[in-house]
């Protein structure tokens, strides 16, 4: 049994703050949380049952031909295990540090033989960051997972985002579609698994200054 078993939240969580990844693992000091909408998991559930009407006609959904690379991937009962965290095979093993690296997919895009991540995404506006910023991390993991479980990919993923625009009567909901090729790095997915691991064998990082959990920390023992 690997002493640590990451994913790719869990690194994004490293790099957003080394201090509170460091006292998740090693210490099980989660950061505190706050109630989360129902709303997003609702839209992400029906998203996957609309792409899978489509996958089993071996088409896809109308508003997105043409605009992805490839064909969804067909095998619903292996994309149905690819989706459970706890029943995915999609791992990366690193045996020198004794460490592996699973994850759940959305969804899977073919071509040429070769795996392409598709994530979707819901949000409340039209995009004004780079998503790279938030989900490159998470992409570069999602390449790395499917290569080491012996599964080709194009050194590319999608993020399928979706927003609203309007309502109409009946509460029907227009979205706007937009979906984003990310090109990805399997070997920068490899640097930061091993960087995060190994800074769980070394003391608790100083608390970082642009970490919010860690700043109501301090300022609560100032106040103390």
């Amino acid at each position: 049994m690997h002493k640590y078993k990451l994913s790719p939240s869990t690194l994004n969580l490293f790099l957003d703050c080394p201090r509170c990844f460091w006292l998740e693992k090693n210490k099980n000091i989660k950061r505190p949380r706050g109630i989360f909408p129902s709303l997003p998991g609702g839209m992400d559930l029906v998203i996957k049952t609309y792409f899978d009407k489509y996958r089993i006609k071996n088409e896809m959904p109308p508003e997105v031909k043409g605009r992805l690379t490839g064909n969804l991937l067909a095998d619903t009962g292996l994309l149905d295990k690819w989706r459970s965290w706890r029943a995915t095979d999609l791992c990366y093993e690193d045996k020198s540090i004794n460490a592996s690296l699973s994850g759940a997919l959305d969804d899977c895009l073919m071509e040429d033989g070769c795996y392409i991540p598709l994530d979707y995404k819901t949000r409340g506006s039209n995009l004004k960051e780079d998503p790279r910023k938030y989900y490159q991390t998470q992409l570069d993991c999602y390449c790395l997972i499917l290569e080491s479980s012996g599964r080709k990919t194009k050194g590319l993923a999608y993020l399928l985002y979706y927003w609203p625009i309007e309502v109409s009567e009946n509460g029907m909901v227009k979205f706007n579609v937009e979906p984003l090729k990310i090109e990805t790095s399997i070997e920068s997915a490899k640097k930061v698994f091993y960087n995060a691991v190994t800074s769980l064998a070394r003391e608790v990082p100083k608390a970082s200054p642009n970490c919010e959990y860690c700043s109501l920390v301090v300022s609560r023992k100032d106040e103390v």
